[in-house]
């Protein structure tokens, strides 16, 4: 194999590789033999279908992929011979050859920059501690029966904490909104989902109560007829609920899946919970602590453009794939929006990459398996997550990637200057 390295800019490269042509022949010839040994073919034993035969039907598919196959291969090892660290996926392309004893191809990418050495003891980061308390448990239980409250409807006025059901149509000087009929809908007073004039006039009105409103609505409001409007708005009140909210009891917990139905051993589940996600969160907190002081301190190097541009592109179809799912299919994210998000993304990436290299951390496997089981332990069936990371490369290797930078974070975490703050479990939960 003859390999070649140009430089086509600050961080961008191309390879050229060439193999000798029988190294292809050998891998179709044992992809072919492997095939026949399995196939079950019309008009053939099990295992007994010519090479010929297979050659003949799928020749074609089985050149592709041994082709890709062997590329892949020499690739990686082309890579390594010339110690080339590379950033992001290559485009590689086949090339013409008059040699008909071989193969040659193009490897484009960019490769990591050069950070020099990372002194992590100069950060100054803030690590932030919280516990779960008692009352945090209780917050948590008082959420669940909320969560599942039962509705009653009652023949007296709405009060705080009633479920309202509504009919309202909006009047302005051009338009009726909607155009015929009304819109039907229910809110929870108190809980700030309709527009708070509307609100308002919910808290005494009962079933077959009619009033209106005149309401300025904001230029963002999400209904265009009504955006920036000034509109009469007759509410019309077709029901109201008072809660049921059940007691802490037997059948309560074991709804839950506390077979033993004791509120201690709830109790316990819940707090186990709460530890879970609190820790996620402060992992979370830390990640972006240290990425962003790391981010700072090396922003004067240059980082790979292609690299930075695809972050963005996934950036934007993850943003306009979340507007679709919330029902805004108008909306298509511009990856020139999320530039300075995806540099720094990229930015966090290569230099938790390099701090792992330069003091030669390696992946804790011990770990991994921590973490697996965390995860499966949020699933009904824990033993099948399991299986299913198990048996899957992309989801193990995404797996062993959080791992390996969470490892990352911590050895940073741990040299850094680091100011201690204790927050509540509310407070520590807070987005950041």
């Amino acid at each position: 194999m003859q390999v070649s390295v140009e430089s086509t800019g600050n961080l961008e490269r191309r390879m050229t590789v060439s193999i000798p042509a029988d190294r292809l022949s050998s891998v179709i010839d044992n992809r072919l033999r492997d095939m026949a040994s399995k196939a079950n073919l019309k008009g053939f034993r099990k295992g007994k279908v010519p090479t010929k035969v297979i050659e003949q039907r799928f020749g074609q598919q089985v050149r592709s992929e041994a082709f890709g196959e062997l590329v892949r291969a020499s690739f990686d090892q082309a890579v390594r011979q010339e110690n080339v660290r590379i950033a992001g996926q290559p485009n590689i392309k086949a090339e013409p050859t008059d040699a008909e004893n071989e193969i040659r191809y193009t490897a484009t990418f960019e490769i990591v920059p050069e950070f020099g050495p990372i002194d992590v003891a100069q950060l100054q980061i803030n690590r932030v501690h919280a516990q779960v308390q008692d009352s945090d448990i209780d917050n948590m239980i008082e959420t669940l029966r909320q969560q599942r409250r039962t509705w009653e409807p009652v023949s007296r006025a709405a009060q705080a904490a009633d479920l309202v059901a509504v009919e309202t149509f909006a009047s302005t000087a051009a338009a009726r909104v909607p155009e015929q009929g009304v819109e039907k809908g229910a809110t929870v007073i108190g809980s700030g989902v309709m527009f708070p004039e509307l609100e308002a006039q919910l808290s005494g009105m009962a079933a077959g109560d009619v009033r209106e409103v005149e309401v300025a609505f904001p230029a963002d409001w999400r209904v265009p007829g009504l955006a920036g409007q000034t509109a009469n708005v007759t509410i019309k009140v077709t029901q109201v609920s008072e809660p049921n909210i059940p007691d802490i009891d037997a059948a309560f917990v074991k709804s839950f899946g506390v077979k033993s139905g004791k509120v201690e051993v709830f109790r316990s589940e819940v707090r186990a919970n709460l530890e879970r996600e609190l820790k996620g969160m402060l992992m979370g907190r830390l990640r972006s602590e240290v990425a962003q002081k790391l981010v700072a301190a090396y922003s004067h190097v240059e980082l790979p453009p292609a690299l930075i541009v695809a972050e963005a592109n996934g950036l934007a179809r993850n943003a306009t794939e979340q507007a679709r799912q919330q029902g805004n299919t108008e909306y298509t994210a511009s990856a020139d929006q999320f530039m300075v998000p995806a540099r720094n993304r990229v930015a966090a990436g290569l230099l938790v990459g390099e701090i792992a290299r330069q003091n030669g951390l390696k992946l804790d496997f011990e770990r991994v398996k921590e973490t697996l089981s965390l995860i499966a332990s949020t699933y009904e069936e824990p033993k099948q997550v399991i299986e299913l990371y198990r048996n899957d490369p992309n989801l193990m290797s995404g797996l062993q990637n959080r791992v390996m930078e969470e490892q990352v974070i911590d050895w940073v975490a741990e040299r850094a200057q680091a100011t201690e703050q204790e927050l509540s479990f509310t407070e520590a939960m807070r987005p950041v």
